[in-house]
């Protein structure tokens, strides 16, 4: 085994170095986190990733060829993440997990940052606030899935992060104006006559 495959290997020693948030590895290795594609330091303070989305690094450098970003939060880089890319970091990790329970406080810590520092940064770029994106990706999901599948609306409410069906049938007819089973009626109905 070379120093180099050795160095790339998540041992024990290196998983408690991260969870414990040990400073004295700091200088011994760099994780990276691929459902986040960020990079840390042993000692980042961020929420605990999953061990089987961990990559060591032996530098940052190397993360950084590889396609990681540097952490806001612990500046492995020692310079701050542009924050229009860290927007973009957000928009991509909800994209991908609408369907997950999403606050604030849960994407500054996915995201390496502070609630108040995250909500004001994506508010000036995107023009909406973290929880109105969130609402916005999880509605256009519903219209797709209520569309395309022939669901039910618990099924559909689910499946976009929203399990109480009271509050998504709600929370649906407040955006579109018709409660989930009038829209799927609907395009169902359009879907139908297109086919004619």
């Amino acid at each position: 085994m070379t120093y180099n495959q050795e160095v790339m290997r998540l041992t024990d020693e290196r998983w408690q170095a991260i969870t414990h948030n040990d400073h004295s590895y700091d200088d011994i290795f760099i994780y990276a986190v691929k459902s986040t594609g960020i990079c840390c330091r042993p000692s980042c303070k961020s929420r605990d990733p999953k061990k089987e989305n961990v990559r060591i690094f032996k530098d940052v450098e190397e993360a950084l060829t590889e396609g990681f970003r540097p952490c806001k939060r612990c500046k492995p880089v020692g310079i701050r993440l542009p924050e229009e890319e860290w927007v973009v970091q957000i928009q991509e990790y909800i994209n991908s997990n609408y369907h997950e329970s999403l606050s604030l406080e849960v994407l500054a810590n996915i995201c390496h940052g502070s609630p108040y520092h995250l909500q004001r940064t994506f508010k000036r770029i995107i023009g909406l606030t973290p929880t109105e994106y969130i609402q916005q990706v999880r509605i256009s999901n519903a219209m797709k899935e209520l569309t395309a599948h022939k669901k039910s609306i618990a099924e559909v409410g689910l499946a976009v992060g929203l399990p109480n069906t009271t509050y998504f049938i709600t929370f649906f007819k407040n955006r579109i104006g018709q409660t989930p089973k009038q829209y799927q009626k609907t395009m169902m109905e359009v879907q139908k006559s297109g086919e004619k």
